[in-house]
Parts: structure tokens; C-alpha cells; sequence
């Protein structure tokens, strides 16, 4: 599990792979790419907190709007003298995280490529891209589409009532939305690495399809925050065209598939 094949070990249309590893360079290799990364954090830690009230401008705009449709007080409030300032903590460290997540993902990509065969190792630019873009426009996705959505159907619901919604509340309920859209749109990423290692299939993710689907609608019926059926259609609509993009990404990248195109180039 630990150890990666001598050089030349490998099938000879693969190239080979990187020389052995053993455990404990692996755990030296792990701790360095977990320095550089916390590392690249803390440098992008900093450089949001100079930024962190304007970031948190453009994160409480979904109720600010949806607030002012309703004509209610476009304000939010605290309970803790402490909770601002915890909040800002907070919200600068995920936003340094993600404008440092490329460096991340480029760690973990040289953490694991030692296990990769040559010709595997060209992935490394379409990941990184892929990854980042995803969870981008996943994220953007929920906080444009999905949670004004959501927000304007919760806040006309209860306009009979004066609403005190605090800023720890808002910011939990933006992050559950924003960035869980953002890891669901990350499927494509775990079905290439999954097919990669050939877990999973083309055939095997079409054969069971409406189970798929069936999952789906009670994933998005558990995360999305409002009871109705229109709400639960737009959290699931994305999740099942990804799964379809999937198929396709698990069909190009199997084994199997990857073998009969070797062997059709050396025909």
C-alpha cells in the first residue's frame, strides 16, 4: 500500500513509475507538502483580513435582498461582543484558503503522483483546472441561483414576522449552501480518480442509473433548506447532469478502456 514499483517495473506502454517509496518517506513527504500548504494558507489568511469586510459584503447580499423585496430591515445582528470579530477569523481563513487552493491541490498532486505511472502523471494540469473550476462554479451556482432561491422563499414565507437573524446564523446557512453546491459539483473529480483505479465503471454507473437518480432527490431533499419540490429540483438538476458528465469521464478513463486504446495504437 505504501510502496510505489521500481523503475521499469511497469507494463512498457504505461512508461513505468516512480522508484520505491517507503513508509516513512512517505510520512516525510506527507508532513513537507502539509507545511507548504498550511503555510500557503496562513500567507493567504492575511491577505484576505485586510479584505474581510468587503468579502463579507458580498456574502450577506443574497438577504440583504431578499430582505429589501420584502421591505424589512436590511440589518443583521449579533448576541456576542465576540462574535463579530470570530466571524471575520472565520470568514478570512475559508477565503485565504480557497485563493490559495490551486497551491494546495498542486501538493496533494505531488503527494500522490509518485503512485502514478508516466503517461498517468499528464493528468496533473486537466485536475488542478477541473478541480477549481468545479467547485467555483458549483459554489457560484448556489450562491446565485440556489440560495436567493431559497432565501426569498423563507423570507416572504414568514413576512408576517419581524425577523432578528444573526450573523452567525446567516454565515452558517450561506457556507452549508455555498459550499456544499461546490463539493457536489466535485463528482466528475472523485468518479475519475474512482474509475481511474477502476472501482468503478461506465457500464456499472449506467446499469444503475435510477438508483442513481433516486439518491440524488434524497440528497437534495436532506441539504436544501426549504420544503418545496421547486427548491429540491434545483439542488438536483445540477447533481444529475454531473453524474451523466461522469459516465462519460468514467468511460474514457477506465482501465479497460484506456488498455484497448494502447492496443489499437500499436496496431
Amino acid at each position: 500500500m505504501f510502496e510505489t514499483a521500481t523503475e521499469g517495473s511497469g507494463d512498457e506502454n504505461n512508461g513505468g513509475s516512480m522508484p520505491t517509496m517507503g513508509f516513512l518517506g512517505h510520512l516525510e513527504e506527507l508532513r513537507r507538502r502539509l507545511v507548504y500548504s498550511i503555510a500557503a494558507v496562513a500567507v493567504g489568511f492575511f491577505a484576505c483580513w485586510w479584505r474581510v469586510e468587503r468579502i463579507y459584503d458580498i456574502m450577506q447580499r443574497p438577504i440583504m435582498n431578499a430582505l429589501k423585496a420584502n421591505g424589512m430591515s436590511e440589518k443583521l445582528v449579533y448576541l456576542n461582543p465576540t462574535e463579530p470579530f470570530n466571524l471575520y477569523l472565520k470568514i478570512a481563513a475559508l477565503a485565504g484558503l480557497f485563493l490559495t487552493s490551486p497551491f494546495v491541490l498542486y501538493q496533494v498532486w505531488m503527494f500522490i503522483s509518485p503512485g502514478l505511472y508516466r503517461n498517468e502523471k499528464r493528468y496533473v494540469v486537466p485536475f488542478m483546472v477541473s478541480t477549481i473550476a468545479l467547485f467555483a462554479g458549483g459554489g457560484y451556482f448556489g450562491y446565485k441561483v440556489v440560495y436567493p432561491q431559497a432565501l426569498g422563499f423563507l423570507i416572504h414565507f414568514g413576512r408576517q414576522f419581524q425577523p432578528m437573524i444573526t450573523i452567525g446564523e446567516y454565515t452558517s446557512l450561506f457556507l452549508s449552501i455555498v459550499l456544499g453546491m461546490g463539493l457536489i459539483f466535485e463528482m466528475p473529480i472523485l468518479i475519475f480518480f474512482l474509475s481511474l483505479m477502476g472501482i468503478v465503471s461506465a457500464a456499472f454507473m449506467w446499469k444503475n442509473f435510477r438508483y442513481a437518480i433516486l439518491l440524488i432527490f434524497i440528497i437534495a431533499a436532506i441539504v436544501t433548506p426549504t420544503p418545496d419540490i421547486l427548491n429540491m429540483c434545483i439542488f438536483a438538476a445540477p447533481m444529475v447532469a454531473l453524474y451523466v458528465f461522469s459516465i462519460g469521464i468514467a468511460w474514457f478513463v477506465h482501465p479497460t478502456r484506456r488498455r484497448a486504446r494502447q492496443e489499437k495504437k500499436a496496431t
